[in-house]
């Protein structure tokens, strides 16, 4: 049995990696949801951008069509980078990361305003503000712990 530290590992091995299979199903399952009649309440008045959607997933986040391609592309990115400890850290905290910035962006330009093409509505920016902290903060914890582990 070698002595030396493991450079690469399987799908989702490390608790970093499962981390973000798990963020990255939820987003694919998020996105999905937010075409479904019953999970969002007025479908029927989905648009691709724009904050003059007014379907609401879970009728609470207003979501467009654009919304949901997001987080349907953001869940299969997360899909990808859970086969490396690498990725799946860089998915994590580069992931947070954006979601600060729409958390930010959230903050600063008004619901019904022009510029707000995702849409983003009060319940949106309180959930990217906690996506960002626990995205970072997860990639950071269990991205230092298992490299350490792995120099070790």
């Amino acid at each position: 049995m070698s002595t030396a530290p493991r450079t690469s590992s399987t799908y989702a091995e490390t608790p970093l990696q499962v981390t973000a299979l798990v963020y990255s199903i939820v987003f694919v399952l998020i996105g999905i949801g937010g075409f479904i009649p019953g999970l969002t309440s007025g479908v029927e008045s989905l648009e691709l951008a724009g904050h003059s959607s007014e379907a609401m997933l879970f009728g609470v986040f207003q979501v467009s069509i654009l919304h949901n391609v997001v987080h349907l592309v953001l869940g299969a990115v997360g899909l990808a980078a859970a086969g490396t400890f690498g990725r799946s850290r860089a998915y994590l905290i580069l992931g947070g990361a954006v979601y600060a910035l729409l958390w930010l962006y959230g903050l600063f330009v008004p619901h019904d305003h022009d510029a707000n093409i995702v849409p983003l509505n009060a319940a949106d920016n309180w959930l990217h503000l906690a996506l960002a902290i626990t995205m970072v903060g997860l990639g950071l914890l269990f991205g230092r712990g298992a490299r350490d582990a792995l120099r070790g």
